[in-house]
């Protein structure tokens, strides 16, 4: 029998549209950090502040559209379960000014959490050769790492960047516990596009199937809203006894 996709943490109804949407906050866990006012539109600006005792291991996969808060709230799962070193992936090789201030927007958010970043753009488990595995991880994003594989400096496609990222990911997921993976669903969409793009769209939905796979638990966040597709027993745990947030 196939399993229900989302377990309900917190039922909110949109006025609009009148559908119940899963609200969850990590307010329990984190708190509200000084330097990461951009995102509490999406979750909130957090009554409790302080770190609790640290979460399970879990290893976590999240997706979502665009600029949906994805990363925010990836950072405040990958401080909650932190144990020892607490490390940043950042994959994004920044190629006109937008991506200059994602990225600078990215770092005041992370600013003072205690993250220290590792840039690796490609040969994605050589982190295991600087890292601690031991540590926790947060991963952003596969969308940017598919991207720095599948095309050289002049755009030109190289072949074999999607199973050259699926094999790296699986080996740095057998040997973590702790970490956070984000990626983007631009595949969602039923417009049709150039044979390049239609090639790196399926390519990143490739990846993602064989990330939610190897997951423990699978998030989909949307303008805040966060849905469990995959382990959600597991992640109400998180929060089953905070009535304030469920």
């Amino acid at each position: 029998m196939k399993s229900k996709p989302v377990r309900i943490l917190r039922l909110a109804r949109d006025k609009k549209l009148g559908n119940p949407v899963v609200k969850l906050k990590l307010n329990r866990f984190i708190g509200t950090h000084a330097n990461s006012r951009s995102n509490e539109h999406l979750f909130g600006s957090g009554a409790i502040s302080g770190i609790p005792e640290r979460i399970e291991a879990l290893r976590f996969f999240i997706s979502g559209g665009c600029k949906n808060g994805k990363s925010y709230y990836a950072q405040r799962l990958a401080k909650a379960q932190a144990a020892g070193p607490l490390y940043y992936i950042a994959t994004m090789c920044a190629v006109d000014a937008e991506d200059d201030v994602r990225i600078e927007r990215h770092r005041r958010e992370r600013d003072g959490w205690g993250f220290q970043t590792v840039e690796q753009p490609t040969n994605i488990e050589g982190i295991l050769q600087v890292c601690d595995a031991g540590g926790s991880f947060l991963l952003d994003s596969v969308t940017a790492l598919l991207m720095n594989e599948m095309f050289d400096a002049g755009g030109a496609c190289r072949e074999g960047g999607t199973e050259k990222i699926k094999a790296g990911l699986g080996r740095l997921l057998t040997q973590v516990e702790n970490i956070v993976i984000v990626s983007d669903y631009i595949y969602s969409d039923a417009m049709l596009y150039d044979p390049v793009t239609e090639r790196y769209r399926k390519a990143l939905a490739e990846i993602d199937c064989d990330l939610s796979a190897r997951s423990d638990v699978v998030l989909e966040v949307v303008y805040g809203n966060v849905i469990a597709h995959k382990g959600a027993a597991a992640f109400e745990a998180f929060v089953e006894d905070d009535e304030a947030i469920r």
